[in-house]
């Protein structure tokens, strides 16, 4: 066979996987759960919520998780500083919603250079029942999220999670990012689980809190500069599995900008790069970019012209996302397929920064990750420079 062949060949394997890898998530996003135990007997659940700083939503998702379908639960926020202005928000929701049902805990525990874990510590050891959920400050939860929930838990679960599933964005910055969030990094996630291989996601956490406590408590968390990365090893380490909710739970984005959210996905790459490294050299052929350069040099091996090749694998690409995306009620526009054209043609070039830069920025502060192997993984010493820097991303 020819070098043009063997080109078309390979983009056509890679072409028919990422087909496939479409169709499991939907099999697997669109499949009615097993009813678990768990909610035959609805056990009491502590919500614990980091929050720093107003965001754009920051009423509604707070609001959100007090208002939800189900007989036993209460919300406990976190907040590190008591000058910081999320918390009159807070203050007005406990005396509409009262001391018994919602707290705020203002003050850290340093366990670690993560300051959304160090938020989290005294929440966790003031929970008083088995069932925790740790929940980001943006994410807009359902009536019945709890139930949702626990619904993903059966008797080898270990943690169940929520992906983000980015929602009403105002800007095509915003579109971007549900481009990345939904159709290429959820789809990959809920691929991963339908394949054995759950990862934790730091969005929506389900802990058995005897479990987590027998394993260090929630300062294991930092045992990596992520605390998902760190709760996915612990949880395998443990013989059990992550799992995922049945459908992921909201991030409404609202206005962003284009560089700020390439910049969150220098963040995210370099962490999954230095915890995941196996997987994450996968990633590349994750993204059409290979392919359609090989469609490119194999085109005329199938007597077409040299700029079909690419056009047909685009095509082939981001009809699958936005069948997923319709199926399943994730966002889409008319921008969206220059949505998704942005995030490819952008991440190549995210991927590769992963390996030779350390230093990104998180909401306009920098953030070094200087995490390049196990010994500096442990280390406690702060590598984040986060001042100012909200929580939740």
């Amino acid at each position: 066979m020819t070098p043009a062949g063997w080109a078309a060949l390979f983009a056509g394997l890679l072409s028919a996987t990422n087909l496939a890898s479409q169709a499991i998530a939907l099999r697997r996003l669109r499949r009615p759960l097993q009813r678990s135990v768990l909610l035959d007997t609805l056990p009491p659940v502590t919500i614990v919520r980091p929050v720093r700083g107003i965001e754009a939503f920051s009423r509604e998702t707070a609001i959100s998780g007090l208002e939800l379908d189900y007989p036993s639960y209460s919300t406990i926020f976190c907040v590190a500083d008591a000058q910081d202005p999320i918390v009159p928000l807070v203050e007005e929701l406990i005396g509409i919603y009262g001391a018994d049902k919602v707290r705020l805990i203002i003050g850290d525990v340093a366990v670690s250079a993560n300051p959304k874990l160090n938020n989290c510590v005294r929440g966790w050891e003031e929970a008083t029942t088995d069932w925790v959920i740790l929940a980001d400050s943006n994410v807009l939860m359902p009536k019945d999220y709890i139930k949702r929930m626990l619904a993903a838990w059966q008797p080898a679960t270990g943690l169940v999670c929520s992906t983000p599933a980015g929602s009403r964005p105002q800007s095509f910055g915003a579109e971007v990012e549900c481009a990345f969030l939904n159709a290429f990094q959820a789809r990959w996630q809920y691929v991963g689980e339908a394949l054995g291989l759950g990862f934790a996601q730091g969005k929506s956490m389900l802990w058995n809190k005897p479990f987590l406590d027998a394993l260090g408590g929630i300062a294991a968390l930092g045992a990596e500069i992520a605390e998902d990365a760190a709760a996915t090893k612990l949880v395998r380490g443990a013989g059990k599995h992550v799992h995922l909710v049945g459908q992921p739970f909201e991030q409404p984005l609202g206005p962003r900008r284009l560089a700020d959210a390439v910049q969150r996905q220098f963040r995210w790459a370099r962490l999954r790069r230095v915890t995941f490294l196996p997987f994450f050299m996968l990633e590349l052929i994750s993204a059409p970019l290979l392919p359609a350069v090989l469609a490119a040099f194999g085109a005329p091996a199938l007597g077409l012209p040299f700029w079909l090749g690419p056009l047909l694998v685009l095509l082939l690409w981001y009809v699958g996302d936005i069948v997923l995306s319709a199926s399943v009620g994730w966002f889409l526009n008319w921008r969206t397929p220059l949505a998704m054209l942005v995030r490819d043609i952008a991440f190549p070039g995210v991927w590769a920064y992963a390996f030779v830069g350390g230093e990104v920025s998180w909401r306009g502060n920098a953030m070094k990750i200087r995490t390049d192997g196990a010994n500096e993984l442990n280390d406690t010493t702060p590598t984040l420079s986060t001042a100012n820097s909200k929580i939740s991303d």
